[in-house]
């Protein structure tokens, strides 16, 4: 009789876990709210958003042991299972062409402007490559990874706008466009570190070749093995 009048957190974790499993999409916390109370209407309490929250806190905590090859965590805008990455080459076998074939580089260059200018048309896409991005932005819509999201009315022809998809954040681990590096960020990682790399990589270089050339060895190995003073350094003595 308790039972049916109210549910603890133990027992709502199952249900959440399920609908998350079961789901084809990322869940937001308010959906699984709704999804829950609409399969458990037998109760006479309803649960409530801070209870998922904290039982969704403890499913990502479950699910944080190394011990499971996946973990539930906020991806794509919601809740879902996610492969951890030490398996992530395993299960792409099972998904085809989806994931095993790469974006080629005109549609990665298109892909990024989008992501970092959205809403964006394709005259300003293709403003900013210089190229034309008809293929290049067909590809990312068949792929699902960027959506017509409007028109831009101000503009002559009111021409089409795009934006990234829920795939797309899905894919990239993130829930939102502010979640995106910044652009210094990326060209710190690209080009600061490189450079300096090198620099001391050829600092180094340089430092050995001088000191082998400018400074004399000041022993070495006679015919009978033994190790001799060279005669400037006894003259130096």
């Amino acid at each position: 009789m308790n039972e049916k009048n109210s549910m603890d957190i133990t027992n709502l974790i199952p249900h959440i876990e399920a609908l998350i499993f079961a789901s084809d999409r990322p869940l937001t916390t308010l959906e699984i709210t709704e999804l829950v109370n609409n399969a458990l209407s037998d109760i006479d309490d309803k649960i409530t958003l801070d209870q998922v929250e904290a039982a969704l806190s403890g499913i990502t905590e479950k699910y944080s042991a190394d011990f499971y090859p996946f973990e539930v965590r906020q991806s794509g805008g919601g809740w879902q299972f996610l492969t951890r990455p030490d398996y992530h080459k395993t299960v792409a076998q099972l998904n085809g062409d989806k994931f095993l074939k790469k974006l080629s580089a005109a549609a990665l260059e298109t892909l990024a402007i989008v992501a970092y200018k959205q809403p964006v048309t394709k005259g300003e896409i293709e403003a900013i490559r210089g190229v034309s991005s008809d293929y290049a932005v067909q590809k990312l819509l068949e792929k699902e990874l960027i959506i017509i999201s409007g028109r831009n009315e101000k503009a002559p022809g009111q021409p089409l706008l795009y934006s990234t998809s829920k795939t797309f954040m899905d894919y990239f681990g993130i829930n939102s466009a502010e979640e995106l590096p910044q652009i210094k960020e990326v060209l710190a990682e690209q080009l600061i570190e490189p450079t300096l790399i090198k620099k001391d990589a050829d600092e180094s270089a340089n430092t050995e070749t001088e000191e082998t050339t400018n400074e004399p060895e000041a022993m070495s190995v006679s015919d009978n093995g033994e190790l001799v003073m060279n005669e400037e350094d006894k003259d130096t003595d």
